[in-house]
This record gives C-alpha cells, structure tokens and sequence, in this order.
C-alpha cells in the first residue's frame, strides 16, 4: 500500500560543495541569487517557493553527474526573451553553459550551465 503524502511541494534540496566561499560568490554575485541562511557550515538561496542548500563535501569529493544521485537542477523560465537575457548574462559573465538548444525528449528551449564544482543547472522553458 503506498503511503501517499500529503505535500505542498519541495521545501529544499541540499547540494555539497568543494568550497563554500566561491560557490556562493558564483551563485550569488555571478548568477544573482539572493542568499538568505548564511553561516560557517551552509548558505541558502531561494528558487521560487525551493530553498537550495549548499555544504562544504568531504575533502577529496567531486560531482560526477553519472552516478546515482542528482544529474542536474532544472529552473523554470516562462519567456524566450528572459531565457535569451539568461544566456546572454552567462556568456558575458564567462559562465560555461551550452547555449540555447532545445530538449529533443519534450521540445522545450533550454539552457545548461555549470557551476564551479561542475554540477549542471538548466534555465528550462515553462
């Protein structure tokens, strides 16, 4: 018997990364997030009603997105001209990402990015 949960949703997800102070500069001062839980052992940054909580990993780890776990985040855009000024902004900031492409499974534009440890993030069409 399934047990069913009763959810308004995601509250957060918890990433690791290989360092706290330049993953932060990059998602806050790079990409723009506003970081709202900031201290010594983690930093959080809102995507719509989804907290993104970043720790420090274990010495000596590193993302590999062909194991099991997290592959990529996926962000909801919901207009072509803000996805354009996303790869725009990317690109100037010389942010490594794939341009816009569109995602053959659902046809829907997108753009991938990755972060400083090479976990990948997708600005993706509603």
């Amino acid at each position: 018997m399934a047990i069913n949960p009763k959810t308004p949703g995601v509250h957060h997800i918890n990433l690791r990364c290989s360092n706290l102070d330049d993953t932060k500069s990059f998602y806050r001062d790079t990409i723009g997030f506003p970081i709202v839980i900031d201290n010594d052992q983690l930093f959080a940054f809102p995507v719509g009603s989804v907290f993104i909580v970043f720790k420090k990993a274990d010495e000596n780890t590193r993302f590999n997105p062909f194991t099991i776990g997290t592959d990529h985040i996926a962000i909801a855009c919901e207009t072509e001209e803000e996805l354009d000024r996303f790869a725009k902004g990317l690109n100037d900031a010389n942010v490594e990402s794939t341009g816009v492409k569109t995602d053959p499974a659902l046809q829907k534009k997108y753009i991938a990015f990755k972060d400083p440890d090479r976990i990948q993030w997708e600005f993706y069409m509603v």
